[in-house]
């Protein structure tokens, strides 16, 4: 009850879009532009869908260097880890799966097939060298395909031309050390952004059932980016943008090589390659692009320094997207991909075409409406349709009200993984026999807006979401893949605002309360029915100290032990934040996270860090 009040509290003092940028930038930014929901820059007020945005300085006020720990932010975003930094994770956005939601880093496709299912492994993405991150909430196979729980959009665009140094080291709990560097410059001929990162920390122990070692579970990653721009012709531009992570994590309970008994001296070793090249000419009528994209990643498993299992998958992907602006009353987007995919061998294609029209004949209605045709190899031909409208309401005070809505489709069909193992010498029955089809997804939201020149920004969301005949791995028989026939549900409500307090202090929180059920009717795994983030931050009047805190909850969830249903105890995490600037470009910074020191688990069995403190050094030119 008392968490509740607390919920409720953080509601009505104002729940947030996003997290923290500087606080004295209290002025209202209703063009903020976004291209996420349609593919072309829009003005985010007159968007239908819902999408939160977060910039650089928002990122860094929170200090974390997983990306995963900073978008547990933003409204109806889990995550569930497993055990620390690069243990295996997944986020849900609306309750829906990991692999239900699209991940986009400068416009590649980070999908890694060589897993389970093809979805993107977000526990090896660090949060440096991160310009904008834009999310796009619901069912939007209009424009991306098959992905049901939305997109994560993420750029290193940088939004100036000079020449831009940034390096930064940090240290602090369970050994943990990251070094960073970037730099980025352009001018009229083209542009630049190389970055690098290494991170390494011993961590903690993942399992609870690791009784005898008790040792520590470490981490090492080090990702290397850039992206380079060429402006060939005045009106055509080439960008070239190359990507190279390694990873490798300790992790407990793996077969041992010679018996297969379960031990705890297991490793996982993780490396992906991605490139993308495009091309985009732009004339006075509109815009014609065209990219080429690669993924490639390569996964070993360890048991006692012994390779216990390997896996490889690509992903290719051709994309052609066209907009028609000169028009006076619409716009026109229409596109065309195709995509394969290849785990271990086992490769599909699925091939899409979509148009989209936006509306432009009113300043205060805007409506779009657009449909997507799929082919796929293996499972014919699908449509998927989306349809949103915004209607803005001006006050007398200079304020605004926006309503808005949409309805979406899409559809995924079932992974190289899934519908190869079924056939396998692994799978028994009853998965051995199932015929897997295509998942189906639908959903809508109803949405109100407020904002005004004070820089206060309210939002409240209800959506409606369901996934037909949803495909799940049998946890009570283990015999394979196995689907839920009829509707899993997810409905809920978004509450979201951003209220500056006098001069120098901020107010920033989201509250989500999402209902899932399975066709059966028991709750959806691991997805929180209520979570809440409130944070706090201020700065000196010459913002040379920046001070933040931050206060996440999770209520009401429930995992799975060998398909018998087990409640998770709720809980509660306190972050705190400092930054002092000693000199033009120079700043200190400290980190406390879970400051209480809270005892819980996002995933049945695995421990999560205790009390931990950080302190870094950061130069920016």
């Amino acid at each position: 009850m008392k968490h509740r009040i607390l919920v409720a509290l953080a509601c009505t003092t104002g729940a947030t879009l996003s997290p923290f940028s500087s606080v004295l930038a209290q002025e209202a930014t209703p063009q903020e532009i976004v291209i996420t929901s349609s593919r072309i820059e829009t003005p985010l007020r007159q968007i239908g869908t819902s999408v939160s945005v977060m910039t650089a300085d928002e990122i860094a006020a929170r200090g974390s260097s997983s990306l995963l720990d900073i978008l547990r932010a933003m409204p109806s975003v889990s995550v569930g880890n497993s055990g620390g930094a690069g243990q295996i994770s997944n986020l849900r956005i609306r309750g829906e799966e990991g692999f239900r939601t699209l991940t986009l880093l400068d416009g590649m496709k980070l999908s890694d097939p060589s897993v389970t299912q093809v979805q993107p492994q977000l526990e090896h993405l660090l949060s440096s060298g991160i310009e904008r991150i834009e999310i796009l909430r619901g069912p939007q196979g209009l424009h991306y395909g098959a992905d049901a729980g939305g997109v994560v959009s993420i750029s290193t665009r940088q939004s100036s031309t000079d020449l831009r140094a940034h390096a930064d080291a940090m240290t602090g709990a369970f050994g943990t050390r990251q070094y960073t560097a970037n730099m980025s410059a352009g001018n009229a001929m083209g542009d630049f952004f190389v970055s690098a990162a290494d991170f390494r920390t011993e961590g903690f122990n993942t399992r609870k059932a690791d009784t005898l070692l008790r040792d520590s579970d470490g981490y090492d990653n080090t990702s290397l980016h850039g992206r380079f721009g060429l402006q060939a012709a005045e009106a055509l531009r080439i960008e070239l943008v190359l990507r190279d992570v390694a990873g490798d994590s300790a992790y407990d309970s793996c077969f041992h090589p010679a018996d297969f008994s379960t031990i705890h001296d297991c490793d996982a070793a993780f490396e992906q390659e991605a490139s993308r090249l495009s091309a985009e000419y732009t004339a006075e009528w509109g815009t014609q692009s065209l990219a080429l994209g690669n993924t490639r990643t390569e996964r070993e498993n360890f048991a006692l320094g012994r390779s216990s299992y390997a896996s490889t998958g690509e992903l290719e992907r051709v994309e052609y997207i066209g907009t028609l602006t000169a028009f006076d009353s619409f716009q026109l987007v229409y596109g065309a991909d195709v995509e394969e995919e290849d785990n271990n061998g086992d490769t599909r294609t699925q091939t899409g075409v979509y148009l989209e029209y936006l509306s432009r004949f009113s300043d205060t209605l805007f409506i779009t409406a657009g449909v997507r045709r799929d082919d796929n190899d293996d499972f014919g031909r699908h449509t998927s349709a989306r349809i949103s409208a915004a209607r803005l309401f001006a006050l007398a005070d200079a304020s605004e009200i926006k309503l808005r809505g949409s309805v979406g489709t899409g559809f995924r069909a079932p992974s190289p993984y899934e519908f190869a193992y079924n056939s396998g010498p692994f799978a028994s029955a009853p998965a051995s026999s199932a015929v897997l089809s295509e998942e189906l997804s639908a959903g809508y939201e109803l949405a109100v807006e407020y904002r005004n020149v004070a820089g206060v920004e309210l939002e409240a969301v209800y959506f409606d979401q369901q996934i037909e005949d949803a495909i799940y791995f049998d946890l009570a028989g283990y015999s394979g893949y196995l689907q839920d026939i009829g509707e899993s549900d997810s409905d809920g409500l978004e509450l979201a605002a951003r209220i500056p307090l006098a001069q120098q202090w901020l107010v920033e929180a989201n509250y989500t309360w999402n209902r899932t059920r399975q066709p059966q009717g028991g709750q959806r795994l691991r997805r929180p029915e209520d979570m809440a983030n409130l944070g706090l931050a201020w700065a000196s009047r010459d913002e040379r100290l920046q001070l933040a805190g931050f206060y996440r909850q999770s209520l009401d969830t429930v995992d799975s032990l060998n398909g018998t249903p087990i409640a998770l105890d709720d809980y509660a995490v306190v972050d705190l934040s400092a930054r002092y600037t000693l000199l033009q470009g120079l700043e200190v910074y400290a980190r406390l996270e879970n400051a209480a020191d809270a005892d819980y688990e996002e995933v049945l069995g695995y421990n999560v860090g205790g009390r931990a403190g950080h302190v870094g050094i950061r130069f920016n030119y």
